[in-house]
């Protein structure tokens, strides 16, 4: 049997009666409570939305800021980026010179920190050579002076630490020798 037979068969006792006092209160406030909780729930994903959007806005804005003006070295250019061949000799060089920087840092020096001072300072100055010679590279790519250069910095720095390991080593194997000479004497 259907509701729908149940109703029409008994339709007068459906229209006799009334519903109870305080019915369509009831019935309201229960309206109303259910759609604030819902209106609740959907508020509040367009605000995640606009700030999910606003905040992919400013990542991508600071993104394209810092590569475009704020990063460092950007108005230099190295051997690597005018060719696969300086590209090599690039990474040969680099190789080399940290090569030679590891051995220096590992020949303890530490007898005249003012020694110390002035080598890090002698390779700083190389060095602001070597971005100087970058931004030249960077407004004449095709200059072979310009890339000449910057390769015969390289030699002349793997040369010049090279000399600096050398006066290092000799250094620290007189010590040893001249501290027992020294006891010898007594």
């Amino acid at each position: 049997m259907k509701v729908e037979d149940v109703i029409r068969n008994n339709r007068d006792l459906f229209e006799a009666e009334e519903p109870s006092e305080g019915h369509f209160e009831r019935f309201r406030m229960k309206l109303e409570q259910r759609f604030q909780r819902e209106a609740m729930k959907r508020s509040i994903v367009p605000y995640l939305l606009k700030a999910a959007v606003v905040t992919l806005l400013v990542t991508l804005s600071s993104l394209w800021t810092w590569d475009h003006f704020l990063r460092p070295g950007r108005e230099r250019m190295t051997l690597g980026q005018v060719s696969p061949q300086y590209r090599e000799v690039e990474n040969y060089y680099i190789h080399q010179v940290n090569l030679v920087e590891d051995e220096i840092t590992s020949i303890n020096i530490s007898h005249n920190p003012g020694e110390q001072e002035m080598l890090k300072n002698e390779m700083k100055s190389m060095d602001s050579v070597y971005v100087q010679l970058q931004k030249e590279l960077k407004a004449n790519p095709n200059d072979e002076r310009i890339i000449n250069a910057m390769i015969q910095h390289y030699q002349t720095k793997l040369e010049v630490m090279s000399y600096i390991v050398s006066q290092l080593k000799a250094l620290k194997n007189q010590k040893p020798n001249s501290a027992t000479n020294g006891n010898t004497n007594i």
